[in-house]
């Protein structure tokens, strides 16, 4: 197969280097299309993931001297124990975080045929000055790029905008799909300790963009931003993740921006987090009180199912309860590749769930995803 390359220096003997005419086609190749049956040439469905991360080492070093880890709550709540673990898994996995030949030889041994690349969580850089924080997310952006054009049969990618900055962040986006050719954006779950349905951030406009241009929102925390509470035993990770997610999917719930953009396709990783799995005490609220009635017309659950969410549940009755809820379709293969609250077996954990059909499996490994994500083989 052959397919324009822009990596420079690149020597590979399969990549078209040539015409501008062939970097046009290719160009074009790379925005999403629609496509309704997605199989590799074996016949067999793919197995996309979902929810996977790479750890721009460049970008890294450039904002090194401004000390980004005082902005980040997984560091600012946590104690010695939790920070020296937490540096060793970086010693340990950043091959895994960075070098793509690494990632690709893991995704052969786990079965994965297609990741969704997102930016590491906290290379969002919210923290910055909206001059900087848009310099750095076209950076991250521009090496996901770089990615998906030398691998483009085992990459999409979905980018980072400065949402510190509504206008820019439109910009950005605009620049990821029309351009660049992603699927979609991961987010933060909050902007500097701000919910992202808060007045001052003005992003009514970002989420009327992203459903314009059909591409998707994969929704990330970097732990509790109030973690004072969570700073032992990890908890700013193991609590406070699902409970930040929690509290950003009941603000675009309950503060209306689902009901306004009714077709935004919003992602939950971590198997939607807590709310996921105790909806039915908000459907009772709104039904019992009116202060939770101000602004949705239908009960909050009705649009939490419009959401979709990965499969790191880690217990595979949990799954199919979700399954149960949700359907099938709603339900995406994830990973957290390649940090240690990750799934290493995603297929064989799907497998064990009790019940699974042979087509809702299919949905869940890579069918679902290849929809969203316009994913075409």
């Amino acid at each position: 197969m052959m397919f324009t390359c822009t990596v420079p220096d690149c020597s590979d003997s399969r990549h078209d280097h040539g015409s501008p005419r062939a970097r046009s086609r290719a160009a074009k190749a790379t925005r999403p299309r629609t496509t309704k049956t997605v199989r590799d040439r074996k016949g067999k469905s793919l197995r996309v993931d979902i929810h996977c991360h790479y750890f721009n080492t460049a970008i890294a070093a450039k904002v090194a001297h401004l000390e980004p880890a005082q902005y980040d709550p997984l560091v600012q709540f946590a104690n010695e124990q939790t920070r020296e673990v937490n540096a060793k898994q970086m010693r340990d996995r950043g091959p895994k975080l960075s070098s793509i030949e690494t990632r690709l030889k893991d995704m052969d041994r786990m079965g994965i045929d297609i990741q969704a690349v997102s930016p590491a969580p906290n290379q969002t850089y919210y923290w910055a000055e909206p001059e900087l924080g848009v310099e750095l997310a076209r950076g991250v952006n521009d090496r996901l790029a770089e990615i998906v054009t030398t691998w483009p049969t085992r990459f999409v990618a979905l980018g980072t905008v400065p949402l510190q900055n509504a206008e820019l962040a439109v910009a950005e986006l605009e620049r990821c799909v029309d351009e660049l050719g992603f699927r979609g954006v991961e987010i933060n779950s909050s902007v500097n300790g701000l919910d992202l349905t808060d007045a001052t951030l003005g992003l009514e406009k970002f989420f009327a963009k992203v459903q314009e241009l059909d591409v998707v929102i994969f929704m990330h925390p970097t732990g509790f931003t109030q973690g004072g509470r969570l700073v032992d035993h990890y908890f700013n990770n193991v609590i406070g993740n699902p409970l930040e997610t929690t509290i950003a999917a009941s603000h675009l719930i309950f503060d209306g921006v689902l009901q306004r953009n009714p077709k935004l396709k919003v992602i939950l990783p971590h198997a939607g987090g807590y709310l996921a799995h105790y909806w039915a005490r908000m459907d009772h609220a709104y039904r019992a009180r009116p202060d939770c009635r101000t602004v949705i017309k239908r009960p909050p659950s009705s649009y939490l199912k419009k959401m979709y969410f990965d499969t790191i549940a880690f217990d595979p009755a949990m799954l199919r309860h979700m399954i149960d809820h949700y359907e099938a379709g709603h339900v995406l293969l994830g990973t957290d590749y390649p940090y240690d609250m990750g799934v290493d077996d995603p297929l064989g954990f799907i497998s064990r769930v009790p019940r699974l059909k042979r087509e809702e499996q299919a949905m869940i490994e890579g069918r679902n995803a290849a929809r969203l994500l316009k994913i075409r083989r």
